[in-house]
């Protein structure tokens, strides 16, 4: 597919997913309009880039529909020099989205299949420096570079790791997807204030499990 396809692609996308489905916020309507989401996704498997749902990915992993990530950026609401943390990370499209939006990102990424992705793609798509791309697990979140004004978990977890919250800032919030039975998920808004977290439900949203968030298997005797 040539870059032109590719062109009038995004230009569908947003006419005919984002726009008519709530995502409103210009600046990210912008970058998802700039950003080469092809470039974030095995060649075999570009031709997706665009279409209205998940695009598979290395070892069963998925990107997360245009819709999706869009409106869960939304969502965080990010400012301009915002320090935020992407876990489960993908190839990067997620934190080059952020990062569009002037955000300074840390993402988190343990396959490294993806990570040679991602190390590849942020540099075409990104301003040099926006993003800090990390090969560890990440249901730990990354401690070192806390506070966090933002933490975006990508993909669906159970529950949020109390570790993960903890490296938000005063105020700061998570965004992410609760998985349920069958399937779904909703998108949750978690805000911290003092040692209080309290998740807002936003917006149904399905989507696979973020890798590296499996909940520890129970004790059987």
């Amino acid at each position: 597919m040539h870059d032109m396809d590719f062109a009038e692609a995004r230009r569908f996308m947003m006419l005919c997913q984002l726009k008519p489905s709530g995502v409103s916020d210009p600046r990210v309507l912008s970058a998802m309009g700039e950003i080469p989401r092809e470039r974030f996704i095995p060649p075999a498997a570009a031709a997706r880039a665009y279409a209205d749902a998940p695009v598979p990915l290395p070892k069963g992993r998925s990107m997360a529909a245009p819709l999706t990530i869009a409106r869960l950026v939304q969502l965080a609401n990010v400012r301009r020099d915002d320090r935020v943390l992407v876990l489960s990370a993908g190839t990067g499209f997620g934190a080059a989205l952020l990062a569009a939006l002037g955000a300074k990102v840390i993402a988190v990424e343990e396959d490294p299949a993806l990570v040679a992705i991602a190390r590849t793609a942020l540099p075409a798509a990104t301003d040099p420096g926006a993003v800090q791309l990390i090969q560890a697990a990440p249901a730990a979140g990354h401690a070192s570079g806390a506070p966090y004004d933002v933490i975006l978990i990508e993909g669906a977890v159970t529950d949020v790791p109390r570790a993960v919250e903890e490296q938000l800032a005063e105020g700061g919030c998570l965004v992410t997807i609760l998985a349920s039975e069958g399937g779904s998920g909703r998108a949750v808004l978690v805000r911290r204030a003092g040692e209080s977290f309290t998740a807002v439900p936003a917006f149904d949203a399905p989507s696979s499990a973020a890798a590296g968030f499996a909940p520890a298997p129970a004790f059987a005797f």
